[in-house]
């Protein structure tokens, strides 16, 4: 997925199971749904070679998810990136909260899976201690700008940080270059990684739809270094909690 991804296991005990478990689903996911692989299943898909409903169930599963983002951001995020079938902007959130989950079942409750900064969060750091994030100025990675603290809580930052102006606004094909990131916590990586690249491709009215969805907080830097937050930014997200727009 052309990044690195880390895995940290704050409970007692031999993880190694676990973690193989973990790395192995991880290369599932590159194999089946990356774009710089001639032979994955989404660029089979995008070649006309392959069905969906003849791929991996997970792939229906993906671009399910994809067109109800798409229809909740009001079309800011899409699985179709200049022409191209392109799920990533959805995909490495949700492989990783699928991670989170893979580690629960092998009786994990306090982990952290994170891949490229993108983290979901299970449990708490140790006994009594919320784990802590913090979020990197996009223009000076050596410093930070924000921290969020919280328990089962997913965070996720889109922008030029992990990669320059990868992010197109959809309705005009052009680079979104208006915030240098958008950063949102939540409880669900799935839902947080992509409310993040749709928020980076709204550009200037990032802030006001960010604080139009239940459930998500975020914070907002400007290409010419400004910083905005949501109202309730640094507060920890209820659990269970699910991001759904207000009214």
């Amino acid at each position: 997925m052309g990044t690195v991804f880390s895995i940290e296991i704050r409970d007692p005990g031999d993880w190694t199971k676990a973690i193989d478990d973990v790395v192995r689903w991880l290369h599932f996911v590159d194999a089946t749904f990356s774009t710089y692989r001639a032979d994955s299943a989404i660029s089979r898909i995008d070649r006309g070679e392959l069905r969906v409903a003849d791929a991996n169930p997970y792939v229906a599963e993906v671009l399910d998810l994809c067109a109800r983002m798409q229809h909740v951001t009001g079309g800011y995020f899409t699985s179709v990136v200049g022409g191209r079938l392109d799920p990533s902007g959805l995909v490495k959130g949700w492989s990783i909260e699928r991670a989170s989950m893979l580690l629960r079942e092998h009786g994990s409750t306090n982990h952290a899976v994170n891949g490229g900064g993108d983290m979901q969060l299970a449990g708490e750091s140790s006994p009594g201690q919320p784990w802590t994030v913090g979020i990197a100025d996009p223009h000076d990675r050596s410093r930070v700008l924000s921290t969020v603290s919280g328990r089962d809580m997913a965070v996720a930052t889109s922008g030029v940080t992990e990669r320059g102006a990868h992010i197109v606004e959809p309705f005009t094909g052009r680079a979104a270059t208006d915030l240098g990131a958008v950063s949102v916590v939540g409880t669900s990586l799935t839902g947080v990684d992509a409310y993040a690249t749709a928020a980076t491709a709204m550009g200037s009215g990032a802030l006001v739809w960010l604080e139009s969805v239940h459930g998500i907080e975020g914070l907002v830097v400007g290409s010419d270094g400004t910083v905005a937050r949501t109202a309730g930014w640094g507060r920890a997200p209820a659990s269970g909690c699910h991001a759904t727009h207000r009214g």
